[in-house]
């Protein structure tokens, strides 16, 4: 049987990877972004190409208005949704000290990161136990993408770390809650993952790891991201649940 994945924020940087490592393993994909169908009609294009069916969906996902309407639109094109990966966000609006964050900044930026990505899997997670309860074989399962700096303070940029550390306990607590369906949930932690969020630091980072900031000394991909998660959707990681899967090349390992 076909399955199907929701990538959202699947079209760009970390979930590009995503869903061209899902699409080239044979997963059915509902991919969305808040651009528009024409922007990204090259990238839909280059997904097809590896044969399983593919549809884009515009969506805000710190929007409940747009949830409702993409969760409607994909149960109509694909039926179940086995799948949930929580990609999309974003990096603080303005880099500022704490002393210095606004309010109007930090809850737009936790909207879209925390709050948005929670109540998706609340309403992909009902979905996913109305299915099992009518195919007792279904199989689901969720992976947040959260950050290094769900651990790793950074000052000038404080809400964005308070987001990952928030998507941290969402995967302990719904690994928790959906245990007795047979659900696994899991975290994915990036390091430092060279894609468009990261350009304005690459020369910083660059310096960093060949300074030996890493113990694997390279930048990571979003290849490796899609790696990691279509191992862990595929059941490649049995009898686990609610863990964070480190993918730092080695930076937070402790050492002397």
């Amino acid at each position: 049987m076909t399955k199907t994945a929701l990538v959202t924020g699947g079209v760009r940087g970390i979930g590009w990877g995503i869903s061209e490592a899902l699409a080239k393993n044979g997963w059915q994909l509902a991919v969305c972004g808040t651009k528009n169908a024409e922007m990204v009609a090259d990238k839909k294009s280059e997904l097809e190409k590896f044969g399983p069916k593919v549809k884009y969906y515009q969506c805000n996902v710190a929007e409940s208005s747009n949830r409702e309407k993409m969760l409607i639109a994909i149960q109509h094109d694909f039926g179940a949704i086995h799948l949930l990966v929580n990609n999309a966000g974003v990096g603080a609006r303005v880099r500022a000290d704490l002393l210095e964050m606004t309010e109007e900044n930090y809850e737009w930026l936790m909207k879209i990161n925390l709050t948005g990505p929670f109540f998706l899997t609340q309403e992909i997670a009902k979905l996913m136990i109305a299915q099992k309860s009518k195919t007792p074989d279904f199989s689901g399962c969720i992976i947040n993408l959260s950050s290094i700096s769900a651990a790793v303070a950074s000052v000038s940029r404080g809400e964005y770390c308070i987001s990952k550390a928030g998507v941290s306990m969402a995967t302990k607590l719904w690994a928790v809650r959906l245990a007795e369906f047979g659900f696994p949930v899991f975290e994915i932690r990036p390091g430092l993952i060279k894609t468009d969020m990261t350009e304005a630091v690459t020369e910083k980072y660059t310096k960093l790891i060949h300074d030996g900031i890493l113990l694997q000394p390279r930048w990571g991909l979003p290849s490796d991201i899609g790696q990691t998660v279509v191992t862990l959707a595929s059941g490649g990681l049995p009898y686990t649940t609610g863990q964070v899967i480190m993918l730092d090349g080695g930076m937070l390992v402790e050492r002397l």
